[in-house]
């Protein structure tokens, strides 16, 4: 991410639940372990030296099981929890040192957060939940009304402006939701497990519309989940969490491809790598366009799709294009390749070779 403006940057950060942090947390820099911080003083370690950069105009997924610390490093992003030490810099200010009156702009102007349990206001319609922050910040019903009501007919919710929250289903309440993140107009929106609750269809719709608005928009999105599919459907950085600690975070792509610890091995294990990975992941960089190939494929295609194209022949070679320029070959093998997670394929090879 080295040419990405960066507009969140997460340092050295720490949090020790309990009476007396402090010392606690001069333990766990000492390398003790969560459970033995527990056991030993009492104390909970929610998130242990955690270092992150948020690209702007990116979706960054956090994941990992419950316990993991993934919704606690989420809430300190808008200072809903304080860390025990650390640094949260957003827009090259560190919002640690913010004044009360400092905060509460930052929440009302630069972020917007979308909860699990859609955190309506159940005596307020759905225009005027969906204009909430123009309203804490003095508009009347008339003046926010074509911006909340513009926000509404995007996500699907034209003429329901006059609904009340209990009338509407769980998918219509999350998107109430999604509305008036929008409408408060801020650049970053925070997302704590924002689709869990809901049932899987409509938790799938929902995923798309998210990859709609930000394919047109291009927020600054922080998205919450335990869910390994929904991260890899929905991230361009992927933060993996587990006891606090970051256990890798990269491109998804990539970390499909290289998981650098047994945890992330088994997070990736079940997953549909056809339907996951990318040509741009697996395909032969090259500018020489020579030889014969099967057709062109684009860099963002699937390898489900390109396994669709090639009819299984594993004998066949693609142009891979991008912009309507060739960027590399993509050769079958190689694709089949990639389809097995790397301690398999290297169990296989050592089968292979006798070992």
């Amino acid at each position: 991410m080295t040419d990405t403006e960066i507009k969140i940057s997460i340092r050295s950060l720490y949090k020790i639940f309990g009476d007396d942090p402090l010392p606690a947390l001069q333990h766990v820099k000492d390398g003790l372990s969560k459970s033995d911080l527990l056991e030993l003083h009492d104390h909970v370690l929610g998130l242990n030296d955690i270092n992150v950069d948020v690209p702007a105009g990116k979706t960054t997924v956090i994941m990992g099981l419950s316990g993991s610390g993934k919704s606690t490093l989420i809430r300190h992003l808008n200072r809903l929890i304080e860390p025990t030490a650390g640094e949260v810099w957003v827009n090259d200010e560190n919002i640690l040192d913010y004044s009360e009156s400092q905060l509460r702009e930052l929440r009302k102007h630069m972020m917007s957060m979308v909860f699990q349990k859609f955190a309506l206001l159940p005596h307020r319609t759905v225009l005027q939940n969906a204009g909430l922050a123009p309203s804490v910040a003095g508009q009347n019903e008339r003046q926010y009304a074509d911006e909340a009501r513009k926000w509404l007919d995007r996500v699907g919710l034209q003429g329901q402006g006059e609904q009340y929250p209990h009338q509407m289903s769980g998918g219509m309440q999350q998107r109430v939701g999604i509305a008036r993140a929008l409408t408060s107009n801020s650049d970053i929106m925070l997302m704590d497990e924002a689709f869990s609750a809901l049932d899987p269809l409509i938790r799938t719709d929902m995923q798309g519309l998210l990859i709609e608005l930000q394919a047109e928009l291009q927020k600054t999105i922080v998205f919450i989940t335990h869910d390994l599919d929904e991260a890899l459907k929905l991230a361009d950085h992927l933060v993996i969490l587990k006891d606090g600690s970051v256990i890798q975070q990269g491109e998804p792509q990539h970390i499909l491809l290289n998981p650098a610890a047994p945890y992330i091995e088994d997070f990736v294990s079940d997953i549909n790598r056809a339907r996951v990975l990318r040509v741009r992941s697996v395909m032969t960089k090259t500018a020489d366009s020579a030889g014969e190939r099967a057709g062109e494929i684009d860099h963002d295609d699937t390898l489900e799709s390109v396994i669709a194209l090639s009819e299984g022949d594993t004998s066949r070679s693609y142009l891979v294009m991008k912009d309507g320029k060739s960027i590399g070959v993509l050769d079958m093998r190689k694709l089949v390749r990639a389809l097995v997670p790397v301690e398999q394929s290297g169990d296989a090879e050592s089968a292979r070779l006798g070992g």
